[in-house]
């Protein structure tokens, strides 16, 4: 193939090169005997010639060509010492870049071949470096030096663009030339190397409405005045080709999406000349009437249209807004109207253009106008108020029935029907005020107070009498106009503090006032000291004229010992007609100061304390009564403990214990409802029953002979045999420890079960008065009859 010998032809002028190249060096003006050498001659101190060794390499930069697919290693070239002598003792060694590996060499010869496929894409050139070392001895015999191999570029890539597609935008109605966009392709070729990576770029599609340059790669409007109403977008196809474009040469292709952006060059059109509407006369103002909407095939800002009444006779009743969203003119009410005055409007309304290109200002004009009708419909009208509101005076605590003002109202309809008025009660709650229902009156039915509420806000219904459908509702404001019937006050709770060494006219505290009323009747205020204590010896008063007063003191030398506080009454005047006054009384304590006047203590029993006793003596007071406190406490605490009702599971001697069940006891047949042991006292089989409620003078030792009965005593005969140790016992009187039935609850008619009633003898006991106490005794009285009872059953 023809590649194949321009590069056998590239490698043999390569070789021929190099072999001019070795001659050169080697012919140079001082051979010596060795004529690997080139010598650079000097004398030394002895006359001696030295000779300095020198690189003697013959090659030029080598070159490969690239993608080469032959089937034996391309040569690259030779490597040639000029100290080779060719005997075959230099030994030629090759390392770097590839060495070995894709470049090898022939160390007898020094040619080197490439054994692989070589892309100039993927690695421009290759630094090796070569060495002529001693075969035998491997000594170098020449310094290593680096060289280039560099690999010669064919055209094997196509032109690739940036990117795939590409979208770009022109305005309508450009110019022939217009710029649109410019595309960009790269080639990976070498552009120093021939015509490989020279692009020309040309148009495959989209003729005749586009052309590109074809060096540049800019894509230009080819037509005038393309319509994007008529078509929005365009498909191009660009081309790249190198090789300059010519025979052979590769190419790449891209996608280009031109739209074309809207200007304003179309005028707003109506597609009718005349809009007819209708409108109730009981409409309010702002409510819509109609929409009329003008054509404009532009979009964005310059399709934007503006409507606009520029004639008729509605001019006044009527307006029309831009309802941005639908394109459409929204026309609306403006004033109220009134079928029995005019019965239909005329319109001309205008649709314009918002932005106007003054380019396409020769298409003009950009608006149109339409002519709208509207006829008012007839409506039943409800009552109409002369006034949109009301506003009265009324003086506050005026009499009941004051006359505050007067509303009115009508019917529009040519019926002209009656009224009646009244008051929304919601608006009035405290009602304090009436209306009369024919002829709208307002009247007070309650005193007035400014001060509690200034201004009364309320509304008035207007109903048509036969029509209750139709009402009307007005606002009415009533402002309570102020009196003078509130005396001014202290502005607060003054509490006010002199020193006992006070100076004589120091003033130590300044007072104002404040007045319920408006401030016609209130400020300014005149404060003074009544008539009777006008020549007071301790205090005086000064009236600063600006709504306040300061107190000043008359005398010195005060003592919290003769007198800690002082009252002063103040007499306060406001401005009103007539003017009201107050008495005031100011309080003022004595305390006592430093040198500086600040204050230290207002406590006269701490000052008397502290002037009799010193720190450490008080601590001492104080001290000694915690102590007596805390014995007092101790005491009290153990007397109580001593006298605690006894109970059964203590150690101690036990009488009648009344144990509360909260229920009914069935008799001895009930053998459920508590156990016997309870009522006895585990000390008892001892024969000693210990007394805790007192202190015994003399130990007493029982009788001999009463021992406790066992558990299956009878309950009557262990009651007998407590009642008989309580008789015998001379340390104390007998007592009981009793616990309160909650089952009978408060004023039980039942008579006291205590055993100090009890008579000493079984014979003196009189139970018939059980039978009394109803049938919840009865059981009880069964038991416990009269002897009679029990010799019967026997």
């Amino acid at each position: 193939p023809k590649m194949k010998e321009d590069s056998c032809l590239q490698a043999a002028l390569l070789c021929l090169g190099m072999l001019c190249y070795s001659h050169a060096l080697s012919s140079g003006p001082l051979n010596q005997s060795r004529p690997s050498l080139h010598g650079h001659h000097e004398k030394g101190k002895e006359g001696q010639v030295l000779h300095r060794s020198k690189r003697g390499w013959v090659w030029n930069q080598f070159f490969v060509i690239e993608e080469y697919t032959g089937p034996d290693p391309v040569l690259v070239g030779r490597l040639h010492s000029d100290i080779d002598s060719g005997d075959g003792n230099i030994k030629y060694i090759l390392s770097g870049e590839g060495a070995g590996i894709i470049f090898v060499i022939d160390d007898k010869s020094g040619n080197i071949h490439a054994t692989k496929t070589l892309d100039r894409e993927e690695r421009a050139q290759y630094t090796l470096t070569a060495q002529a070392v001693d075969r035998n001895t491997n000594r170098p015999l020449e310094p290593p030096s680096e060289f280039i191999v560099k690999v010669q570029d064919i055209n094997d890539n196509p032109p690739e663009f940036l990117h795939e597609n590409y979208h770009a935008n022109v305005p309508e109605r450009s110019n022939v030339g217009t710029s649109v966009i410019q595309v960009t392709a790269s080639d990976a070729d070498d552009p120093t190397y021939g015509n490989s990576a020279k692009l020309v770029y040309s148009i495959l599609e989209g003729q005749p409405y586009f052309s590109v340059e074809a060096q540049t790669g800019i894509i230009r409007t080819a037509l005038p005045n393309m319509d994007r109403e008529a078509k929005e977008e365009y498909h191009v196809v660009i081309q790249a080709k190198d090789m300059g474009g010519h025979m052979g040469g590769l190419s790449g292709t891209t996608k280009v999406t031109i739209t074309l952006t809207d200007v304003n060059d179309n005028p707003p059109k109506f597609p009718q000349s005349v809009y007819q509407m209708s409108v109730s006369e009981a409409a309010i103002p702002g409510e819509e009437v109609g929409r009329v909407k003008a054509k404009d095939p532009d979009i964005g800002e310059n399709g934007l249209v503006a409507y606009s009444i520029i004639d008729g006779d509605g001019i006044d009743m009527f307006e029309i807004t831009t309802d941005y969203e639908t394109q459409e003119g929204v026309v609306k009410l403006k004033k109220t109207l009134d079928y029995e005055t005019k019965k239909s409007y005329s319109l001309k309304v205008e649709a314009a253009n918002v932005h106007i290109d003054p380019k396409f200002i020769s298409n003009g004009p950009f608006k149109d106008t339409v002519t709208v009708k509207i006829a008012v419909e007839d409506a039943d009208e409800p009552p109409v108020f002369l006034k949109p509101g009301y506003i009265f005076e009324v003086q506050e605590n005026a009499a009941s029935g004051t006359v505050v003002g007067k509303v009115h109202a009508k019917d529009p309809d040519a019926a002209n029907s009656d009224l009646r008025y009244s008051i929304d009660r919601h608006t009035d709650l405290e009602r304090y005020f009436v209306i009369n229902a024919e002829d709208g009156s307002i009247k007070t039915i309650k005193a007035l107070d400014r001060e509690e509420t200034a201004w009364h806000n309320i509304s008035v219904f207007a109903v048509e009498v036969h029509k209750q459908h139709q009402e009307a509702k007005v606002p009415v404001s009533i402002k309570v106009v102020d009196v003078n019937d509130n005396a001014p006050r202290f502005a607060a709770a003054y509490e006010a503090f002199v020193c006992e060494n006070a100076r004589s006219n120091q003033q130590f505290i300044t007072i104002s006032a404040d007045d319920k009323d408006d401030s016609a009747n209130g400020p300014r205020f005149i404060f003074s000291l009544p008539p009777e204590i006008i020549h007071n010896p301790n205090f005086t008063l000064r009236d600063n004229r600006d709504n306040t007063a300061s107190v000043l003191v008359r005398r010195e030398g005060f003592s919290r010992q003769k007198q800690d506080l002082y009252l002063l009454p103040i007499v306060i005047s406001d401005g009103g007609l007539p003017p009201l006054s107050s008495t005031n009384t100011l309080t003022i304590r004595v305390c006592g100061c430093d040198s500086s006047g600040s204050l230290l203590s207002c406590n006269a029993e701490a000052f008397v304390l502290n002037a009799g006793l010193s720190t450490g003596a008080l601590i001492a007071i104080l001290a000694c009564i915690v102590i007596l406190l805390v014995i007092v406490v101790l005491f009290v605490t153990l007397k109580r403990q001593k006298k605690e009702p006894l109970i059964v599971f203590e150690e101690e001697d036990v009488r009648e214990n009344i144990i509360t069940y909260d229920d009914e006891g069935g008799g001895e047949e009930d053998t459920e409802a508590f156990d016997i042991a309870t009522l006895q006292n585990p000390d008892g089989i001892n024969g000693f029953i210990p007394r805790k409620d007192i202190k015994p003078e003399y130990q007493y030792l029982p009788r001999p002979g009463l021992r406790p009965a066992p558990n299956s005593v009878d309950v009557d005969d262990f009651i007998n045999t407590r009642i008989q140790e309580a008789d015998n016992d001379p340390t104390a009187p007998p007592y009981d420890s009793i616990q309160i039935y909650g089952y009978e609850g408060r004023g039980s008619v039942a008579g006291s079960l205590s055993s100090l009633e009890s008579a000493t003898t079984d014979s003196d006991l009189d139970y018939d008065y059980l039978q009394n106490w109803g049938p919840r005794f009865k059981k009880l009285a069964d038991l416990y009859g009269s002897k009679d009872t029990f010799d019967d059953d026997s």
